[in-house]
């Protein structure tokens, strides 16, 4: 037999590849699949990242994307930008300067596999639901369907890689699966068939990746907004009938698909929801959230370094002095772009284990403050910063579900004083509570909206599998 045909019958039937499983399970998807648990974890996520996108309205790099998106491009009044009351774009760019916000501090939730999985997804849906008529918004469940669906690719696609559990090097995760997540949500809310579902993950895929240089930089939070806007067009040119590899997520030899991103891809199909079939990712495992607006590595040093200032001054409001402090050493995962023994702007401190661990060394805390410029700039840090040097053991993998951060801290007299922490608070092995996640909603949507639209998202939310329609939701953006 000619290689050629050989090789022909090889290949699956369309009908059998794992690129056609993902658009089966993308239509096919159906409320009664979302259990409790996975509705209860999906709404603190969307009631999260709203917040998180609300304060990142007030950031110097929003104002940047929105002035530019008003600039350059014509108007378009249809779908809502975060905190700003009566300025609408077009559903593509809205999907873009809100995902830029959801990021823009770093604040977004992140799972593990390592990704941000809401901020490319939720700007998306809100951008889509603006433009259906008003007499036919999705309800509140069809719009957690969506999103769980988004939520659910992203998870799946980076299972199939050994890579993806770690700390990226490459490319920044959610540039590539949030863009993918983000077309399935659109494609699942747009009610799109099988095909067309299909079309849009592979349309998706060409619209993917940035690289990890720009982390710590202003430009990192463009990454969501693309992920969240590039995904809808995705989407949207799949409904128009736009096609695409129909093989893109199968491992094709000689020619990558999505194997390009990640060389140890090993995909399997992903099987139609059952009745009691299918288990969401999101209900094995829960969402980390943040405490405070840094890359998530820096949780870890911040709690063990707090405990070391607790040994040194005790739970009252005593002070640290530098002159006090001889020596300061870190243990934590070797990842290049998070060592920045000296950070010279706010994106970089968010990326930084020294300035983490002294801001929490000092103040016991480290907060939304903490990256003002006034704070960067502080004396008492600066000689912190100086005294910090950085080990990196065997035992503590560049992996959010493994690594530990270690800070030791030798005084002038020669005492040693340590601190560790394996799980800190927000992790999803120790997940805020309610009351944590909404104290820190109300403080970050409190920043740009009256108190009275504060608590009526917070209702809003906790209400969305049961509303009609979700415009409660919608119209309490801005």
């Amino acid at each position: 037999m000619h290689n050629s045909a050989a090789e022909a019958l090889k290949q699956p039937a369309p009908e059998d590849t794992v690129t056609a499983s993902f658009g089966r399970f993308i239509s096919g998807v159906r409320p009664q699949h979302l259990s409790s648990i996975v509705l209860q974890r999906s709404k603190r996520m969307v009631l999260d990242n709203i917040g998180v996108g609300l304060l990142g309205s007030t950031t110097d790099v929003f104002e940047l994307v929105l002035q530019h998106c008003q600039h350059i491009y014509g108007p378009d009044d249809i779908s809502s930008v975060y905190g700003r009351r009566g300025t609408k774009l077009s559903p593509t760019l809205a999907a873009f300067v809100n995902g830029v916000a959801a990021h823009s501090m770093d604040f977004d939730d992140t799972w593990h596999p390592a990704t941000h999985p809401s901020g490319a997804v939720l700007p998306a849906l809100l951008a889509l639901s603006d433009t259906m008529p008003s007499n036919s918004k999705p309800s509140g469940l069809d719009f957690l369907l969506a999103f769980n669906v988004g939520i659910e690719i992203q998870g799946r696609l980076m299972r199939f890689s050994n890579e993806a559990h770690n700390i990226p090097k490459r490319f920044h995760p959610p540039t590539v699966v949030g863009t993918m997540g983000s077309a399935a949500a659109c494609a699942r809310l747009l009610n799109l068939d099988r095909s067309q579902c299909s079309h849009a993950l592979a349309i998706a895929a060409s619209l993917s990746g940035a690289p990890m240089a720009n982390a710590a930089t202003q430009s990192k939070p463009l990454h969501i907004g693309n992920a969240s806007r590039l995904g809808l067009e995705a989407a949207l040119l799949a409904s128009r009938g736009l096609e695409a590899s129909s093989l893109v997520l199968d491992a094709v030899a000689g020619v990558a698909g999505f194997n390009a991103f990640y060389e140890d891809y090993m995909p399997r199909p992903l099987n139609l929801p059952k009745d009691n079939g299918h288990s969401f990712l999101l209900e094995e495992q829960d969402m980390g959230f943040k405490r405070f607006p840094a890359h998530l590595g820096m949780h870890w040093v911040a709690d063990a370094a707090a405990s070391v200032r607790t040994l040194l001054v005790g739970v009252d409001s005593g002070t640290i002095s530098p002159a006090q402090v001889q020596d300061i050493l870190l243990r934590v995962p070797h990842s290049k772009y998070i060592n920045r023994p000296f950070p010279e702007s706010e994106h970089q401190a968010r990326h930084s284990f020294q300035f983490n661990a002294c801001s929490a060394l000092l103040d016991g805390e480290v907060t939304v403050q903490s990256f003002s410029h006034a704070a960067l700039r502080r004396p008492d840090l600066l000689t912190l910063l100086s005294r910090v040097r950085v080990e990196h053991p065997h035992d503590n993998p560049a992996n959010f579900d493994r690594m530990y951060g270690e800070v030791q801290v030798t005084l002038v007299g020669g005492d040693v004083l340590k601190g560790r922490c394996d799980t800190f608070y927000g992790h999803w092995r120790n997940p805020l509570t309610n009351e944590s996640l909404r104290k820190k909603f109300r403080y970050n949507a409190g920043a740009v909206l009256p108190p009275e639209k504060v608590e009526g998202l917070i209702e809003a939310v906790e209400e969305l599998d049961r509303l009609e329609d979700c415009t409660p939701l919608l119209s309490q953006l801005q």
